[in-house]
């Protein structure tokens, strides 16, 4: 089980960056799909986090994930505006 999630962190880091691909998309619906992806992330991240016991790691992903859902309102918004 521990190897498994000690691969946890090469997901994690290809969800990050087609997330932040994405998010550089003029297109409202390619960006949710980045936001989608960095919050999906952050859950990866924070259990790889976990298992490594990296608390700081933890911390910055719930914050990340907080603006990451901030981003994802905040472009529903702009999309519903459209």
């Amino acid at each position: 089980m521990e190897h498994w999630i000690n691969l946890l962190e090469w997901p994690a880091m290809l969800m990050t960056v087609l997330a932040a691909w994405c998010i550089g998309s003029r297109r409202p619906g390619r960006r949710k799909i980045g936001f989608c992806c960095f919050i999906a992330s952050n859950v990866l991240w924070a259990a790889w986090g976990w298992h490594a016991q990296a608390w700081a790691l933890i911390i910055l992903q719930l914050c990340l994930c907080a603006m990451n859902l901030r981003g994802w309102k905040k472009n529903s918004q702009l999309q519903a505006v459209r």
